[in-house]
């Protein structure tokens, strides 16, 4: 749905363009540098940009079409142009593979469609002749998705062929269906203004194209799956950052709110490593060992981006409160990357059991999971508390910890007796007493992050968020 719906806001720009406004261009240019060099607000050089930029684009519009002028003397451009609105299907076959090459070479179907309107504005390129073309760029403009697509996970490939198929499925239904209609209708709307006429065209073309395929497109994304397929073996792919973006940070309140789903981003990230560094230590699974680095190393870029980010937003204009919250967010971010790190730890000792082929008693994977329980609800309520604000929530982590800090005691204790006693490898046990010493550091850092929340109510933030 979203695919489809850039298709038809691309088209946007062709609407613009295909309106001759370039007598007002250099006003516009003039107004908005005068109010970009005085103003000293950032909202109104916004604006000012915007007047700059659509002064730039129709007076960059008036050159394309002054630079093809010439073009109307030479027969055999003109015989070229023409012979694309040839009802034969070599002709159009022809007509959609310029259109394809010149958007994948410049990489943009709003540039290719901004040439085709100069074209058509001096009377060159003819609605029979440019339609074809027309149908091509938007096959062309797939070629940028399938670049990026390039080295990237399977469900951007997916999304990138899906795109592919939209449009190529689309301007084979439109050549043999709906070229005729189309051409007859746009006409109809716009008699003898050809570059208006290109413009509502290529609008129609998207809108139609995604009422007759949206009711399919749960079979477009089968396809692709099918070309595209996961394994039973396939690694869970890890997102990175979603939510930061440079463009609110003007906008503190708002980028405040993106860093804190950020953070709780990170906490799953965390999450999913600790649950598999558990795994890997009391079942020797290998695959747990790889995911916990693979998802550490993802954790640890996290947490500079986001550190990164709150320094560019802690030189902002920001309130007393938002500038304590920004302290506590780096606070608990720290704390989250540190959970991350015992995770890895945790993991490093599960590859040294497999290694020297060690193996736990019963009673000591008992005791490590049910330590490893209590530390991860600990851990995800002073995420929820963090999330909803519930400082209840929090108090209840931070007592645990009390709790969990006993705990470790009374296995540390328990563990040296069955040692003392033969029961236990000593080797095994030494790894034993490591991973509930990081268990227990676990704890604490999530009841830091727990103190950072009580901190935050303090503040009456998270009513204000």
């Amino acid at each position: 749905g979203i695919i489809m719906g850039a298709n038809i806001g691309t088209t946007v720009t062709a609407q613009i363009v295909s309106i001759d406004l370039s007598y007002i261009s250099p006003l516009a240019i003039g107004i908005g540098v005068i109010i970009w060099i005085f103003s000293k607000n950032r909202k109104i050089k916004n604006i000012a940009e915007i007047l700059i930029g659509f002064g730039i684009l129709f007076i960059g519009m008036d050159f394309m079409k002054d630079a093809v002028k010439p073009l109307r003397e030479f027969e055999g451009f003109r015989n070229m142009l023409l012979s694309f609105g040839d009802k034969n299907l070599m002709s159009i076959v022809l007509a959609i593979f310029t259109g394809f090459a010149i958007t994948a070479i410049v990489q943009s179907s709003s540039a290719t469609t901004g040439i085709l309107i100069a074209l058509a504005s001096e009377g060159l390129l003819p609605i029979e002749s440019a339609f074809p073309i027309l149908l091509g760029t938007n096959i062309g403009t797939c070629v940028t998705a399938m670049l990026s697509s390039v080295g990237a996970n399977k469900t951007a490939k997916r999304a990138a062929l899906v795109h592919l198929m939209f449009n190529v499925i689309g301007t084979a239904v439109f050549i043999f269906f709906f070229t005729g209609p189309t051409i007859a209708a746009v006409v109809k709307i716009s008699p003898g203004n050809s570059a208006r006429q290109l413009a509502n065209a290529h609008t129609f073309f998207n809108i139609t194209n995604t009422i007759l395929l949206l009711p399919f497109s749960a079979l477009l994304v089968n396809i692709a799956q099918k070309i595209i397929p996961y394994h039973e073996d396939e690694e869970k792919e890890i997102e990175g950052i979603k939510y930061l973006d440079d463009r609110i940070l003007e906008t503190p309140s708002i980028a405040l709110i993106q860093v804190i789903k950020e953070v709780l981003h990170m906490s799953n990230l965390t999450r999913y490593s600790y649950e598999n560094a558990i795994d890997s230590l009391i079942n020797q699974n290998v695959k747990s060992i790889n995911n916990t680095f693979r998802i550490e190393k993802k954790i640890n870029e996290m947490e500079r981006r986001i550190s990164s980010y709150l320094v560019k937003l802690s030189n902002r204009e920001v309130s007393n409160i938002q500038r304590e919250i920004i302290t506590g967010l780096f606070n608990t971010i720290n704390d989250i990357e540190r959970i991350g790190d015992h995770a890895e730890n945790i993991a490093e000792l599960a590859e040294v059991c497999i290694e020297s082929r060690l193996i736990f008693s019963d009673k000591a994977k008992e005791e490590l999971q049910f330590m490893s329980d209590r530390v991860m609800k600990s851990y995800m309520q002073s995420m929820t508390a963090m999330k909803t604000g519930e400082m209840d929530l929090a108090e209840r982590v931070i007592q645990r910890e009390d709790e969990i800090d006993r705990m470790e005691k009374d296995l540390r204790r328990s563990h040296i007796d069955r040692l003392n006693q033969g029961m236990c490898v000593t080797s095994a046990g030494v790894i034993f007493l490591d991973a509930i010493s990081n268990l227990e550091r676990m704890g604490d850092h999530a009841s830091n992050i727990a103190w950072s929340v009580i901190d935050a109510g303090r503040l009456h933030y998270f009513k204000r968020a």
